[in-house]
């Protein structure tokens, strides 16, 4: 196994560490080390997810390595806590191949959070992150900002609603759908109906999902 591609998005307050290959895959920290560190702190988190994928798995939960192969500067949304760097990589045509991965990587998040949902008590623990939400609230926020993150791929859907199973899935499969679709680079812009290239998508939206997910097992008050 050898190290882990990796690019740092530095803020002001804190910075990114991001995995180039596993969308989803990405904490912050105070400066390099800390975010890499907490990088690392969540290889056994997010191990579980790289497995439901189905793909190769290059990485153990107590061995873990990365190389730095960028860094990029952030912005105020990188120091209110989400990933926001487009890298000029992003540009560059998605294969099938890799459009399946990433499209499995956004499935994996989809099923973990399922699963912690339905394994977490409705009232959570009070704290900072995340602004006090309860499970219920907390998926709301979650399916809000997809169908936001969806429209930047062309994908429009209503926001689905906490237990619209049938609406959640239908947005979700759209958004796999854009995906998992070979892309040359020449749809983004204003008017085009997308904005976000596919590999920053995938980033972007697993990355919420599988943050709230770990959330909700941190504070889930059912002792399970």
């Amino acid at each position: 196994m050898g190290p882990i591609p990796v690019y740092l998005e530095q803020g002001r307050a804190r910075t990114f560490a991001v995995t180039l290959d596993w969308p989803g895959w990405a904490r912050s920290g105070k400066g390099d080390e800390g975010a890499l560190d907490a990088l690392a702190e969540y290889a056994a988190r997010f191990l579980p997810v790289a497995r439901r994928t189905g793909l190769p798995v290059d990485f153990a939960d107590d061995d873990v390595t990365f190389e730095v192969v960028e860094r990029v500067p952030g912005t105020p949304t990188t120091d209110f806590g989400a990933i926001d760097a487009v890298l000029g990589r992003d540009a560059a045509p998605v294969t099938d191949e890799e459009g399946e991965r990433l499209a499995r990587c956004v499935e994996a998040a989809w099923a973990e959070l399922d699963e912690v949902a339905a394994g977490t008590s409705a009232e959570l623990a009070r704290g900072p992150r995340g602004g006090g939400r309860d499970r219920d609230p907390m998926l709301a926020h979650v399916l809000g900002a997809e169908q936001s993150y969806a429209r930047k791929i062309g994908v429009a859907h209503k926001t689905p609603e906490v237990g619209g199973e049938q609406a959640i899935a239908a947005m979700r499969a759209d958004i796999a759908a854009v995906l998992r679709r070979p892309w040359q680079g020449e749809e983004l812009g204003p008017g085009r109906g997308r904005s976000w290239p596919p590999r920053y998508a995938a980033r972007r939206i697993a990355w919420h999902v599988l943050d709230h997910a770990w959330e909700m097992q941190d504070k889930d008050l059912s002792g399970r």
